[in-house]
């Protein structure tokens, strides 16, 4: 199925709904949540994936992991989806909380050919054993570090969430502490009580998930110091030390062949 909203098709007697859908540049889906859980798999470019407990960035090729009635909002930088939406029941494994994966490319290829599967496809013989087979595939799926939490408390979530939207390597805990009215030792103790990580090591974190969207049209050197690291080269070694990757993987608008952007 391919642009076919979620409503219509929820309560198909099918515990595996494979949908495409080509989503213009930028486009947002604001807060919403589904009956069922659901795999968000970009085939081009970047997602990002918000809810009250983080932040979630997808690159190209990669998934995320959706549980059900999970509210979220999903920000599309350039992206042709394949979502499969799961009864919950079928998935008793499913994680409690967003995460994202790799995509291997026998995943990847059962995505391709299941998005082109009717709404009652046949549950015997190929298409079932494809609906079934993306279930085991999805859980040998390993978790990516492509995340910031974000705390529980009001204040200290408005900062996280500015900071996501306009990472400054120029803030401090100092800066940040006087905002909430509290000594920086407080503040700092607080903060880790809140999302396990200093402050510090927070901010260090979500200016590298910020740079992952940037790479799809800047150059690694432009990124690194638009982000205000002193040189390509600890720009790379930080992002690898955090990703296990390098920057370099980002870098360029790639559309896979076989992804089509014609849905």
């Amino acid at each position: 199925m391919k642009n076919v909203p979620l409503a219509e098709v929820d309560l198909v007697d099918r515990a595996v709904l494979p949908i495409g859908t080509d989503y213009p540049l930028g486009h947002v889906l604001d807060w919403h949540e589904h009956r069922r859980a659901q795999f968000l798999y970009g085939a081009t470019g970047v997602m990002i994936v918000d809810t009250a407990d983080g932040t979630w960035t997808v690159p190209t090729e990669r998934a995320v992991l959706i549980p059900a009635a999970t509210s979220h909002r999903v920000r599309m930088l350039g992206v042709s989806t394949l979502s499969l939406y799961i009864e919950p029941a079928a998935v008793p494994w499913w994680p409690a909380t967003c995460t994202v994966v790799d995509v291997s490319p026998l995943l990847r290829e059962l995505l391709l050919a299941a998005v082109d599967f009717d709404i009652d496809y046949r549950l015997s013989g190929r298409e079932g054993i494809i609906a079934e087979l993306l279930l085991h595939e999805i859980a040998e799926r390993a978790p990516l570090p492509f995340h910031v939490g974000i705390p529980a408390s009001a204040d200290l979530a408005k900062l996280c969430r500015e900071y996501l939207a306009s990472p400054d390597a120029g803030v401090t805990n100092a800066a940040w502490a006087a905002r909430t009215a509290m000594s920086e030792r407080a503040f700092t103790r607080r903060f880790r009580s809140e999302t396990g990580e200093s402050p510090a090591v927070w901010r260090g974190r979500a200016r590298l998930l910020a740079a992952v969207p940037l790479l799809r049209t800047a150059s690694v050197s432009a990124v690194g110091g638009r982000l205000g690291y002193a040189s390509p080269a600890a720009f790379t070694a930080a992002f690898t030390r955090t990703f296990g990757v390098p920057p370099s993987r980002f870098t360029g608008s790639r559309q896979p062949a076989g992804h089509g952007r014609d849905w």
